[in-house]
């Protein structure tokens, strides 16, 4: 299925089919496999953010171990945290798109698990400040490595569902962690200084069952082809073919044959692909999709931290809601976040990314805007308000999960990983680290109006987002990567690699029109 280019006279230019074999592959237990031993990290990283906003309350009390104040942990120690995610993406990703996504991937979950085991042994305010931050550098990593090995592996008509339910699988996390929380912080169980640190160590063990499977999953095809391994790529398709044909097989008693792969791409490996390369892609070649990738992350990050960093508090402050049970309120919140991707995912496959793009977006924000105006005149109690948070985040995690998703597929191979890494850290930075500084202060001080202001804001910025993706998100549903943006090394720019709707060669792009924003909706 690859072969070398005899008539480039280079040993690094090979054609392959590669991706078009992957994106013909029907759904099948070598995806399923993939699926758990990437995407699980997500539960992980929900689990983490829960924890540390549950646990808040009981640090600052005398007996737990730590001299540090509930604002410190949801405030600087937040920030630190999104701090080093941010770092952690930014470096992790320039590694992943050189040295391979399945490096990278093992990388990133053991430096996770060393930030989150020390946390738990932290025994000063300093120390718990610097390894949020380590742990933060291990989540940012995870980021850009297994959102571009999961769109890499997966076939292109599933894409959509795939990444929104992975992304989504957060809340999942946060939902145990909520509940844990409830347990851990009963001094009934255990004591004040102990069970906050326990809740952190079960991080870590399931952390390390997540390694052990992530042992298994291979290395991304469409990077080893891009990297003059087209051999040791096509190797790696024949066996998942195998495997899929043989169980099929197995379950049906029919041998089950493969639809023919569309299309075929020529690379040559010895094409820049250096950093200065990336950045011209992004700013040169893709203005449009850059500045819908920065609206998306910005917008979602500040709505997300208007809710998520002060809930304990509005809860504790406004309803008297004591602090070993707020996780109850949160775990509902939560569930509403994990049932929106998977419920409206398959939509995006479907109905489109532009349509469901700019809905989730526009929608949250004015659900947000609604309960805002119920807070601020006084309609709402603790549950209430927290079937209000539903509504808002059960739609907004959807929209979430697309920035990621939208990100992940509408830049060239080479430069996936590391554009995941920019827009994650400058959305997030303005959102991560300046949205929990603003917002605490904002909800701590038991002010309605302030209150409702922390919400207009986030609600603002994810209105305008939703704004700007209905003009310039681009139409990628059951489309190949190849043909949403050609890789930098391909030979022909604009060649197809059998994607279900072929896209715009740049033949076809007008005078005055850069190839990377002539896919946009037309």
């Amino acid at each position: 299925m690859s072969r070398t280019d005899t008539e480039s006279g280079s040993a690094t230019t090979v054609t392959t089919q590669v991706p078009a074999r992957l994106d013909r592959l029907p759904w099948s237990a070598w995806h399923t496999r993939i699926l758990i031993g990437l995407g699980a990290v997500w539960i992980l990283d929900g689990l983490e953010v829960t924890v540390v906003g549950n646990v808040a309350g009981r640090l600052s009390e005398e007996g737990s171990g730590l001299d540090i104040t509930a604002a410190q942990v949801t405030g600087p120690a937040a920030a630190l945290y999104v701090a080093g995610a941010c770092v952690g993406a930014l470096v992790f990703a320039w590694l992943t798109d050189r040295y391979g996504r399945k490096r990278l991937f093992m990388v990133t979950l053991a430096v996770y698990l060393a930030g989150t085991a020390m946390t738990a042994l932290a025994t000063e305010a300093w120390m718990f400040f610097f390894f949020r931050f380590v742990t933060g550098l291990g989540i940012g990593g995870e980021y850009a490595a297994i959102n571009s090995a999961i769109d890499e592996l997966m076939p292109a008509r599933y894409r959509g569902r795939v990444d929104l339910g992975v992304n989504g699988t957060f809340w999942l996390g946060a939902a145990g962690g909520a509940l844990l929380s409830v347990v851990m912080l009963n001094t009934a169980f255990f004591p004040i200084d102990v069970g906050w640190r326990l809740t952190f160590a079960l991080g870590v063990v399931l952390g390390f069952v997540i390694l052990l499977v992530r042992r298994h999953v291979p290395e991304s095809p469409r990077w080893l082809c891009m990297h003059g391994r087209a051999d040791e790529a096509a190797a790696l398709v024949d066996d998942a073919e195998k495997q899929i044909v043989e169980h099929a097989e197995h379950r049906t008693g029919k041998r089950l044959e493969l639809p023919e792969p569309k299309g075929e791409l020529t690379i040559d490996a010895s094409k820049s692909r250096s950093l200065a390369a990336i950045g011209r892609t992004l700013v040169r070649d893709y203005p449009k999709r850059s500045v819908l990738g920065l609206a998306l992350f910005i917008g979602q990050a500040f709505l997300y931290n208007a809710i998520t960093f002060g809930y304990g508090s509005i809860l504790e402050t406004f309803y008297d809601v004591p602090s070993d049970r707020t996780g109850y309120y949160f775990a509902v919140i939560a569930v509403g976040n994990l049932m929106g991707p998977l419920l409206l995912g398959p939509l995006f496959d479907s109905v489109g990314r532009r349509v469901m793009i700019t809905s989730t977006y526009v929608g949250s924000g004015l659900a947000l805007f609604v309960t805002a105006w119920l807070f601020g005149q006084g309609h709402l109690n603790a549950t209430t308000l927290t079937a209000c948070w539903c509504v808002v985040l059960f739609i907004a995690s959807t929209g979430a999960s697309s920035a990621y998703l939208t990100v992940s597929e509408i830049f060239p191979m080479e430069a996936r990983a590391s554009a995941i890494a920019l827009f994650y850290a400058v959305g997030t930075a303005a959102g991560g680290i300046a949205g929990p500084l603003v917002f605490s202060d904002l909800t701590k001080k038991g002010d309605v109006s302030d209150t409702v202001l922390a919400f207009c804001i986030g609600a603002s910025l994810m209105t305008i987002a939703g704004i700007i993706a209905g003009f310039l998100a681009v139409r990628a549903e059951r489309r190949s990567l190849e043909d949403i943006a050609p890789p930098l090394q391909s030979v022909s720019p604009g060649t197809s690699s059998g994607g279900d709707n072929p896209g715009t060669s740049p033949g076809d792009v007008s005078p005055g029109t850069s190839p990377g924003d002539a896919a946009t909706p037309r």
